[in-house]
């Protein structure tokens, strides 16, 4: 594993160790350790500056999926450089200014830091990955993370809707996303954003070029709250501050961004890509800006604030995408000028609005309240907050001398050239570019001066908060100085990032427009003459000025622009008809009939099993190579169909328990026959464990009526059944037959070939869970833990006829459904024979485990058989006493076991090679000899200890005293 992947993955671990800090002494303030991760990551990728700079960037893969396509790849190239030094720098700011925000003792602070650092690394993902598919999976897990941070107030409606509504929305972008990947790799074969680059002349002249650039758009859109989709930003805010600083500044709404930048390359020249890309982001610097204007509340201004700059770089990098459609060089260099422009911006927007969102926070903090209408002459009060404040406002009005200003220059610039371009109708329309972009600038500058002087500035307003504000600890000031300095600085001194920062990401976004070897040239002067862009900039500090004067008395600027209509209603109303549409459709079919339920199952699987068969010729059975039917096996199938025949037509629940038993225990012979003794144990143990969970699940149920009136009822039971063994044992004969409908040779030769040579197994069967299909079986057990924490959870909740929850402590449940389960005998011989036959069991179980990589047995037949020990030892002298000899937490064990058996998937990785790869060697050990050392049984011990953990959990709750 490289440096890179391991600084992906080196969040997520800092993620699961953050609980384990409550149990240190004293219980220090975890943001102190949580804040070495970050800052370490940040100054480790400062020192890959120059090796980008001098290379253009490295790359690292681990296999994956290979014969899809899909590898674990990592690209550091000048662009994900500057969003993981974003992602790292102002998180490490961030979770410094939250150690003195949170308040420890009444906020769940370990939770905060957790949900922190998996957006922090699925972020770290998103900018670092080559693959798509792994870039979906990131970026997926950005807005999972996203809706558990702006939803950490969960006891508030508002944070609870606001990360419904940002979760709805960004997934719905990443679906459509996933959908533009997926047609890309249709017209590429390929999912690597390099080799994808390399194919922008093929996907240009596709058909299916069009939906792919649209679908795209569609994820960048709403990650970005590009308008339409801004609606869920204003309503985020709704998340502790820290949160807002960091997602909606520096990162999640800047993956957008980083999105359009990655794809510029493939579809730069592209009309559509120009047109979407420019005209969405006007619309939202335009629309962002406005709405800014007409806020009360600090955070919301900041809010509308943050989507008009996401628009204005948005705008910017369509503008940049021209330079894609020019041969001439020269013109290539003029249009990319935009790029530089948007890089620098997105640069200065992170810094001044993470300093503004912390001043924010900070006024909140000690005034109680964000109302702009309520405060004011904080000035005096809160010198160092108003200083961040000022330089944070005036960089983001795009007023000298901070960097906000020189951005904004650039952007003019960009803007100005447009009316340049000969082509894509620009003639016609490119005049109103400069226009849009003048305008929006008067209302940033009118927002800025709102949120700075209404703060700041006069008297204390009427109805102002009871709290005294004073100034902000120390150490809450310390994040939103440094940004705000870094605002000043960027401004002052911007070759500082000319060609550190900006030069190698516009290498990133235009690659092919230099030669090998050249570089950009960029330059930001500070002062460059008496330009458009700068009595541009002078109207807008003139008529901004004039519009904050007469702002209060403007009854436009307070009205909503739309009294009836608007997206957020929209959106209401859209989600409360598609709630009220899946109710109605959903409760046609969920009529909580299991039976329903089984039929709609096995009715699709016949229908499509069937259809699949035929259309693939798949019913062409050969019995000529069948080995002939023995009177052993004909008895034993015979005693088998008896026993299911019988089950329907059984006059008590005890009696089909048994009847299935006997069904199953048929099948374990027919593996002793089949000299299959892997199997033929774990039918077994299988059976016994099943039909004592069937016995304590029956034992509440009331006594089984016959229903001998209802023909329609028993028809289409047996037609269904019926279907099912029909399909099933043709799909199972035509698996067999050997011919031409078979193309593909059988694999089971391979596995008994590859078994001991690859994996150090002779057992094949334990080979394949362990190794071959360790993946499967990984998932398997997952599935299991969660089915186990599901039942737990189903019990506990101790539900009362009418649907009440029932009290823990309510007292003797008189409700005959709520009687538990006494697992305890008197029967003296029962006692005295499990006395000695746990320890038998037990010691069987042990060396099926150790035995099962060259012998029959393993973790999955170790663990069965060792929770047929406990139930025995349960049954026979109680589940108390059970406890007092066995005093395990069973659900802890089945954490233990899945994390086991990820760890030890992991551990491949180190070497290079793909996940769950196993080791194995011999050792001269003493005493023992010659001992085979295998990876594959630290696996197998997970999976012990998972089967064992879930089948108690499960058993022990359904049967537990009360």
């Amino acid at each position: 594993m490289s440096t890179l992947h391991a600084a992906i993955i080196f969040p997520f671990i800092l993620a699961i160790a953050v609980p384990l800090l409550q149990k240190l002494p004293g219980r220090p303030h975890p943001g102190w350790a949580v804040l070495s991760g970050p800052a370490a990551l940040f100054v480790y990728f400062l020192a890959q500056i120059p090796l980008v700079q001098s290379t253009g960037g490295i790359a690292s893969a681990i296999s994956w999926i290979p014969s899809l396509g899909i590898e674990f790849i990592v690209n550091l190239d000048g662009l994900s450089l500057l969003f993981v030094l974003l992602i790292t720098g102002i998180g490490s700011l961030v979770v410094l200014y939250s150690v003195f925000y949170m308040n420890k003792e009444k906020e769940a602070i370990y939770r905060f830091y957790v949900y922190l650092l998996l957006f922090m690394g699925a972020m770290l993902g998103v900018v670092l990955s080559d693959n798509l598919i792994v870039l979906y999976g990131f970026w997926e897990l950005t807005s999972i993370s996203s809706f558990l941070l702006i939803a950490f107030w969960h006891h508030r409606e508002r944070s609870r809707y606001g990360a419904l509504k940002s979760m709805l929305i960004t997934v719905f972008g990443g679906l459509a996303m996933l959908g533009g990947f997926v047609l890309i790799y249709l017209m590429t074969g390929s999912f690597s954003l390099k080799e994808i680059v390399q194919s922008a002349d093929m996907i240009a002249a596709h058909p299916l070029l069009l939906p792919a650039l649209v679908l795209v758009l569609l994820g960048a859109f709403t990650k970005s709250a590009q308008f339409p989709f801004h609606i869920w930003l204003p309503d985020a805010m709704e998340a502790p501050t820290p949160v807002s600083a960091y997602l909606h500044s520096a990162t999640m709404v800047k993956a957008g961004l980083y999105l359009v930048a990655r794809f510029s390359p493939v579809f730069s020249g592209q009309a559509a890509w120009f047109w979407l890309v420019c005209a969405v982001g006007l619309t939202t610097l335009v629309f962002g800006s406005f709405k800014a204007i007409k806020q009360t509340d600090l955070k919301a201004m900041l809010a509308f604030s943050t989507i008009s700059q996401l628009g204005l770089i948005m705008a910017l990098l369509g503008l940049g995408s021209a330079a894609g459609y020019f041969t001439d060089g020269q013109q290539s260099l003029f249009y990319s000028k935009a790029t530089m422009a948007a890089i620098f911006h997105l640069i200065n927007h992170a810094v001044f609005k993470g300093a503004l969102f912390m001043v924010v926070g900070i006024v909140d903090h000690e005034t109680g309240t964000r109302d702009i209408r309520k405060l004011g002459g904080l000035m005096t009060l809160m010198p160092v907050t108003f200083t961040a404040a000022l330089i944070g406002t005036f960089s983001m009005a795009g007023i000298p001398p901070f960097g906000g200003f020189l951005s904004k220059e650039l952007f003019f610039t960009a803007v100005l050239n447009a009316q340049e371009l000969g082509i894509w109708s620009m003639q016609t329309w490119g005049g109103l570019f400069p226009v849009i972009a003048w305008v929006a600038s008067v209302f940033t500058f009118t927002y800025s001066m709102i949120l700075l002087f209404r703060t700041f500035m006069g008297k204390r307003q009427h109805g102002a908060p009871e709290k005294q504000p004073h100034e902000a600890p120390v150490g809450m000031l310390i994040s939103p100085a440094i940004m705000a300095s870094l605002a000043l600085l960027f401004g002052l001194f911007p070759g500082l990032l000319t060609y550190s920062l900006i030069e190698p990401a516009m290498a990133s976004i235009l690659p092919g427009l230099l030669a090998p070897g050249e570089k950009f040239l960029v330059s930001i002067p500070f002062w460059h003459g008496w330009t458009t862009e700068v009595f541009m900039t002078l109207g807008v500090i003139l008529i901004g000025s004039g519009l904050f004067a007469l702002q209060p008395r403007l009854r436009a600027l307070h009205r909503p622009l739309f009294s009836r209509i608007s997206l957020n209603a929209a959106y209401d109303s859209g989600l409360r008809v598609l709630e009220r549409s899946s109710r109605r459709l959903t409760n046609r079919y969920m009529t909580g009939s299991v039976r329903d339920y089984l039929v709609y199952i096995f009715t699709f699987l016949v229908v499509v099993l069937g259809a699949i068969m035929v259309a693939f010729d798949g019913f062409g059975i050969d019995m000529s190579s069948f080995a002939p039917i023995t009177i052993y096996e004909a008895a034993i199938l015979l005693a088998l169909i008896g026993a299911a025949i019988a089950v329907p037509f059984a006059n008590s629940r005890l009696l089909a328990i048994i009847l299935t038993g006997a069904a199953g225990y048929m099948v374990t012979l027919f593996f002793v026959i089949f000299r299959a003794p892997d199997l033929a144990l774990t039918q077994l143990i299988v059976e016994t464990v099943s039909v004592t969970l069937f016995l304590l699940c029956f034992y509440h149920l009331p006594k089984l009526k016959k229903e001998l009136s209802v023909l329609k009822f028993k028809l289409t039971n047996f037609l269904v059944s019926l279907g099912v063994g029909v399909m099933v044992t043709l799909i199972a004969l035509s698996a067999l037959s050997e011919g031409s409908s078979h193309p593909f040779e059988s694999i089971s030769k391979f596995f008994l070939e590859a078994s001991y040579t690859l994996a150090g197994g002779k057992n094949v069967v334990n080979v394949i869970l362990v190794d071959f299909r360790g993946f499967d079986t990984m998932l398997e057990i997952v599935v299991l833990g969660i089915a186990s924490l599901a039942i737990y959870a189903m019990i506990r909740l101790n539900l009362g006829e009418d649907g009440e929850q029932v009290p823990p402590h309510a007292g003797p449940v008189v409700n005959q459904g709520l009687r538990r389960t006494v697992l305890r005998s008197n029967d003296v011989i029962l006692r005295t024979t499990s006395s000695a036959a746990v320890f038998i069991i037990l010691t069987f179980a042990l060396y099926l485990f150790f035995a099962g990589h060259n012998m029959p047995g393993g973790g999955f037949i170790g663990g069965l058989m060792t929770s047929a020990a406990l139930v025995l030892l349960a049954i026979a002298f109680g589940l108390e006493f059970m406890r007092k000899i066995v005093p395990l937490d069973f659900r802890k064990m089945v954490a233990s076991g899945l994390l086991i058996a990820f760890l030890t998937g992991l551990g491949s990785l180190p070497f290079g090679v793909p996940f769950l790869s196993h080791a194995f060697g011999h050792a001269h050990l003493p005493l023992m000899g010659e001992v085979e050392l295998a990876t594959a049984v630290i696996f197998d011990l997970g999976v012990y200890l998972t089967v064992v953990g879930v089948t108690m959990t499960i058993i022990l709750e359904i049967g537990r005293d009360q």
